[in-house]
């Protein structure tokens, strides 16, 4: 695994052990920024079940403003830590070691401060845990929507063959893009 553009383009990454944690394959992941390129220089970037944090960190590479990186597992959340020291990365991202909807549940709304909305969200939990797309998404489309800029994406990663939602809550599905086993659902908000 390694970064794949920007700043620290080529940097090799570390990805946790085990099964438990399946990382964004580097040819997905440059599919991801290659859709998301005019959005992301000074972007808000929020990577939720973050695992080895390299969805975050390409988009650090590649300009975002701030990424918040979300992960509960003690060992993924070693291994992130081990792969932003290289780096020298100070400043410009926080890690929360805690479950993506307890981290979702505590943020602020950016209602008082749009400046801290996210205009990029990313999600990818284990592929076998259909209710954590559904508990996320269902989150961000209902009561965590305030954390979400109005012009922004939330990109859901799942198996190709494990359909989303087309709609959830005021997230609504405008693209799906498919490779190899994997998909990427992208979701924006359907404000009234």
């Amino acid at each position: 695994m390694r970064i794949i553009a920007g700043r620290f383009r080529s940097r090799t990454l570390e990805a946790p052990a085990g099964l438990g944690t399946r990382p964004t394959s580097d040819r997905l992941r440059e599919t991801l920024f290659n859709v998301l390129a005019p959005r992301i220089e000074g972007a808000r970037f929020l990577d939720l079940f973050a695992g080895s944090g390299a969805v975050g960190l390409e988009a650090l590479s590649r300009g975002a403003a701030s990424v918040e990186f979300v992960e509960r597992a003690p060992a993924a959340l070693i291994v992130l830590k081990k792969n932003l020291a290289p780096l020298g990365i100070e400043q410009g991202f926080r890690i929360h070691g805690a479950a993506v909807g307890a981290v979702l549940r505590k943020m602020k709304p950016a209602t008082s401060n749009p400046d801290a909305a996210f205009d990029v969200v990313f999600l990818d939990p284990p592929y076998d845990g259909a209710a954590e797309y559904a508990n996320t998404l269902g989150l961000l489309g209902g009561d965590a929507g305030g954390l979400l800029a109005d012009e922004a994406l939330v990109i859901a990663e799942h198996r190709r063959k494990e359909k989303l939602d087309l709609q959830y809550g005021l997230l609504s599905r405008t693209r799906m893009l498919e490779q190899g086993d994997a998909a990427l659902s992208f979701y924006a908000l359907q404000r009234s």
